[in-house]
């Protein structure tokens, strides 16, 4: 497996806001920038516009760069200043309210029929990148920036102004809704081969996959 190794946000960080370093702020860039458009885009859905606005993001740090010295976590600090803007974006230019609401246990399956016949994994895989995209926009949010940026839960936590009990409890309702999804996935597609399975224990073998797939790895 190809080692690579992250670069030291902090320190280029610093060498921004006091050597006014360009080459540090190239490097940070591209060490963030896909990353941040993948996460504005959780909340406007336009990646046009989400690259714009982690454009603009950047390019008002490097002018206020003098102003963000005593910035201890800068990672954090670009993540919750593109959700703002996010936030602002969505004010502008659309009449959608963000608000935080419990969604209810209803989930909506996917039909996933592959006519191509791909190996069962890559199926799995695809049905559950839908199955994502289907949770409430917080559990989602929380679910990719945990699994699939590596963040802690303080950091998803600091980003979304929220509690790590919260960022706990989201994603583990995600977890529990995504797994309601592969079992009934299971079902559809194995009940005419063995329809013995208790559904309990069906549920149960679901959770585990998820959890190995997520977060062992195949």
């Amino acid at each position: 497996m190809k080692v690579i190794n992250k670069p030291d946000i902090f320190s280029l960080w610093k060498q921004i806001c006091f050597d006014d370093d360009l080459k540090s702020f190239e490097l940070l860039f591209h060490a963030l920038n896909a990353r941040l458009i993948k996460f504005c885009v959780f909340y406007i859905r336009q990646k046009e516009a989400a690259e714009e606005i982690v454009s603009d993001v950047f390019v008002k740090c490097w002018e206020s760069r003098k102003n963000l010295t005593g910035i201890v976590n800068p990672e954090t600090y670009l993540f919750v200043a593109v959700k703002n803007q996010s936030f602002n974006y969505l004010k502008k230019y659309s009449n959608i309210h963000v608000v935080q609401i419990e969604e209810s246990n209803e989930v909506e399956f996917i039909n996933t029929f592959d006519p191509a016949k791909e190996l069962e994994r890559k199926e799995l895989h695809f049905l559950l990148d839908q199955a994502i995209a289907s949770l409430p926009q917080q559990a989602c949010i929380v679910f990719r920036l945990i699994k699939e940026d590596g963040m802690k839960y303080k950091e998803v936590a600091e980003i979304l102004n929220i509690s790590p009990r919260t960022v706990q409890t989201q994603l583990f309702r995600a977890m529990k809704k995504l797994s309601v999804i592969l079992a009934a996935h299971q079902v559809s597609s194995k009940s005419a081969v063995n329809s013995s399975v208790p559904s309990p224990l069906l549920g149960l073998s679901v959770f585990f996959i998820l959890l190995k797939i997520f977060f062992i790895g195949l």
